[in-house]
């Protein structure tokens, strides 16, 4: 799919968000219980974002979710979590401290329009890659999550990305099939908490996706 994003230069940095807001998708955060909910066109656009921090090795994608539409049935259980977080993808590489953010964030105006199509083969070829390797002794490749100003910043390389992209087109795929999806109801579906480093602590930080129909979908039936 094509991605319509706004291009910001903030503070020395090259930023995107999605030119559109996801308004049906909300992010909880993972430091209380990390799940994420959206519909088709949430999910496909988290696909192809998380697939363009994979090969953007020098651009922040910012995708802001803290003011999106009530999820009808499930706004209270987003709360209990820890209340909704914005999203902020930052490639290993470029070094990023979460802390720096607000600043950037501050700086974001104006922006300009940019179209790019990810390559879903090459997505899901590097995220092949990652499967392969996770399992081996040292394996230190894993999505970093850290959230600060009500924003979850993962940082991570481009096959844990490309991994997480695959994650989310998954859900895409499978989560219209599910039961009580007709009803309105969310269904789990996928997961990118395998994609964190294991942890001794216990709750282990985690981050699950749901999909949930449009509320225009289901007014149809």
């Amino acid at each position: 799919m094509r991605l319509r994003l706004r291009l910001f230069q903030a503070a020395g940095h090259r930023v995107v968000q999605p030119w559109r807001p996801l308004r049906h998708t909300a992010l909880s955060d993972p430091e209380g219980h990390g799940w994420l909910v959206g519909d088709r066109e949430g999910l496909a656009r988290l696909a192809g974002l998380f697939s363009f921090a994979a090969y953007s090795r020098r651009t922040l994608v910012h995708v802001p979710l803290r003011d999106g539409a009530p999820i009808d049935g499930d706004e209270g259980f987003l709360e209990s979590c820890g209340g909704r977080v914005d999203l902020l993808l930052a490639h290993h590489s470029l070094g990023f401290p979460a802390t720096r953010w607000p600043g950037v964030r501050r700086r974001l105006a104006g922006g300009t329009p940019l179209s790019v199509r990810p390559d879903g083969e090459r997505t899901v070829r590097d995220a092949a890659a990652w499967e392969a390797r996770v399992g081996r002794q040292g394996f230190r490749d894993w999505l970093r999550p850290v959230t600060h100003a009500r924003t979850l910043c993962l940082t991570g390389s481009r096959d844990a990305f490309a991994c997480a992209a695959t994650e989310f087109a998954y859900a895409l795929e499978h989560g219209p099939g599910k039961k009580r999806v007709s009803r309105g109801e969310a269904a789990l579906v996928a997961s990118l908490t395998g994609l964190f480093e294991p942890e001794d602590a216990w709750p282990r930080r985690q981050l699950e996706i749901s999909y949930k129909q449009h509320p225009s979908a289901l007014r149809t039936r």
